[in-house]
């Protein structure tokens, strides 16, 4: 007994071994590839849209927005012209809208719901041209002053990267979907100097409830590799400075971080309304397409002359209000911020909504933290007893907010707590996130996604064998048979199948089934003689069949594996009496309609 259990265990150590080496040798070199083309992208990525921003924000506008603690914490400057500051942010909605939609329309909007999209509909495929355009289009939105975030590009630009990698090392469908999946978090994890948070984003978010599993173990190495190229060019201290506290957290504490969840979980409804309603609107406009993004531009450039804290991504303004300093916010910051939530949300709306090119993560993060700044400043104007510093609600503001519309919970406390360098405020945060999550629930700012992954097209195969093995033979077999005797002729069966325009016929004597005779069994005869040779001298008499209560998916592994396109159905297994037949062209059919069935089922489900 005891040899064995050691010869079991011995051939379980070498299957283990055998498995991992298979699984490195070929998921490692295809990571590590990924995580350097992605770390790149984002330094390159990083550089264009710093370059932008000097030129056209500062350069052009005369406004410079403050920068946070981890990309060289920039003092801010309002612009002596602020005029100026429309004619910029429609120019750039204009050369972003020639860009877009002359080149590669793919690019329009945030980004990572196309990445989101090429997964789950576009066999994980994105063209090549995309992610360079992408990378110009947001570079110009953002840099114009568009509200708009650094993730979308990103994504979409990392995304379109892994599939072109995927496309070289020749892998299957299955692994170029989840090489593109890998991408998306490697530059994520990269540009906002999150690793593990950008990993975990990679296989979270493609989902509102599930998580893409085979994407975690590529995405840990290719997320690490990206982000320690991205780091050792600009450094490895995080985005935002935090003061290194450690909160104690009370009962009456998690009440008010349920509140903010609460606050962030309505609110979010509220962006993904106005979100998707700007866009709906511009999408009516009856006017060329290059040209929305110019008006949104305009809009929003009329809204920054008056709260140029709308402009760019606004994480310089985060850090002002974590380091606590709302002098730039007027005498009533409780006022001024609570409506630059809202400004934020249209800011956003317009800048994005109207086909220019960005992110909606970091407007995410910003109005998020804008609620839990206010309701910070809330509950100190009424005297209530809180933390001296609005660093925490911020903090857990950014998280739960994001948590809630982006519909990756997890992920986002993760990023936030590495782009803070904190990680004190999980408690709070894992409360404030889950409410947020729950009051957003279906609503989710990337409409691409799907409810699990039994609603991907990327996974329908899987769900696909369940659903034929539940059907049976005899509830989609043809019973009107086309049958003909074994004393026919050849011409006879020819033009018998001809007639009913099938390339097989069953050959039925005294009603049981003696043989099958196929179209091209009657072209090796001369066509001279097919008046004298009869089908029975044709005929082939290995007959493989089905049976009633067979499943159509067993049919259907003997058509594949025997390479025939139709069976002949018997009354019961060893039996020759005929009683109907069965073709590919039947299974596809009741196939196709199952399959549409489940994703009409599916679709009214998510919505």
């Amino acid at each position: 007994m005891e040899s064995k259990f050691k010869q079991l265990r011995e051939r379980a150590i070498f299957l283990e071994r055998v498995f991992f080496k298979g699984y490195l040798a070929k998921w490692l070199p295809i990571s590590v590839t990924v995580g350097l083309a992605a770390g790149f992208t984002a330094i390159i990525f990083y550089e264009m849209l710093k370059h932008s921003t000097s030129l056209l924000l500062e350069g052009f506008a005369g406004y410079s927005p403050p920068a946070p603690a981890g990309e060289g914490e920039t003092a801010f400057k309002f612009s002596d012209n602020p005029y100026l500051i429309p004619l910029v942010t429609s120019l750039g909605g204009l050369i972003s809208g020639l860009l877009v939609y002359l080149f590669a329309p793919e690019a329009e909007g945030h980004g990572t719901d196309a990445a989101i999209d090429a997964f789950h509909n576009k066999r994980g495929e994105i063209r090549i041209r995309v992610p360079f355009i992408k990378m110009i289009a947001s570079a110009v939105t953002i840099g114009s002053g568009g509200s708009a975030g650094r993730e979308g590009p990103i994504a979409l630009t990392s995304a379109g990267v892994g599939s072109m990698l995927g496309k070289i090392f020749r892998v299957s469908e299955r692994d170029k979907r989840i090489i593109l999946a890998v991408g998306m978090g490697a530059g994520i994890g990269a540009i906002f100097k999150a690793p593990f948070g950008g990993a975990i984003l990679a296989a979270e978010i493609l989902y509102i409830r599930d998580f893409e599993i085979e994407v975690l173990v590529p995405a840990f190495i290719a997320s690490v590799i990206s982000y320690s190229v991205f780091s050792s060019v600009y450094g490895w201290q995080p985005i935002f400075r935090t003061i290194d506290w450690h909160p104690y957290i009370n009962i009456f504490d998690l009440i008010i971080y349920g509140f903010l969840g609460i606050l962030c979980g309505l609110i979010g409804i509220v962006y993904v309304k106005s979100f998707y309603g700007t866009k709906s609107l511009f999408d009516k406009m009856n006017i060329p397409r290059i040209f929305k993004p110019a008006i949104g531009g305009l809009i929003l450039g009329l809204i920054g002359i008056l709260v140029p804290q709308v402009l760019g991504t606004g994480y310089g303004w985060l850090q002002k209000i974590i380091d606590g300093d709302f002098s730039a916010f007027t005498s009533i910051p409780l006022l001024f911020i609570t409506v630059l939530i809202f400004l934020k949300i249209i800011a956003t709306s317009l800048s994005i909504g109207s086909g220019g090119s960005g992110g909606v993560f970091a407007p995410a993060l910003v109005i998020g933290g804008m609620i839990g700044a206010s309701t910070w400043l809330f509950f100190k104007s009424i005297g209530v007893t809180i933390d001296p510093s609005p660093a925490s609600y911020v903090i857990v503001g950014m998280m739960s907010f994001f948590g809630g519309v982006g519909k990756a919970p997890i992920a986002v406390i993760l990023m936030v707590s590495e782009m803070t360098g904190s990680y004190s405020l999980m408690v709070p945060s894992m409360l404030s996130t889950a409410i947020a999550y729950v009051i957003t629930g279906k609503n989710t700012i990337y409409v691409s996604q799907v409810l699990t992954r039994s609603d991907s097209p990327a996974h329908m195969s899987e769900y696909a064998i369940p659903l034929l093995t539940k059907i049976r033979v005899k509830d989609v077999m043809t019973r009107d048979l086309v049958t003909i005797s074994p004393n026919a002729t050849a011409k006879e069966a020819a033009e018998l199948m001809a007639k009913h325009e099938i390339k097989g016929l069953p050959v039925v004597q005294d009603g049981e089934l003696v043989g099958i005779v196929a179209f091209s069994d009657i072209l090796r005869v001369p066509a001279e003689k097919r008046n004298t040779i009869k089908v029975g001298e044709l005929m082939s008499r290995d007959i493989l069949t089905t049976y009633p209560d067979e499943s159509i998916f067993q049919a259907f592994e003997k058509m594949i594996h025997y390479q025939v396109g139709r069976l002949p159905v018997v009354e019961a297994l060893g039996s020759r009496r005929i009683i109907g037949i069965i073709t590919r062209s039947d299974i596809g059919r009741i196939y196709e309609l199952k399959m549409n069935q489940l994703i009409l089922e599916k679709s009214e489900e998510t919505y």
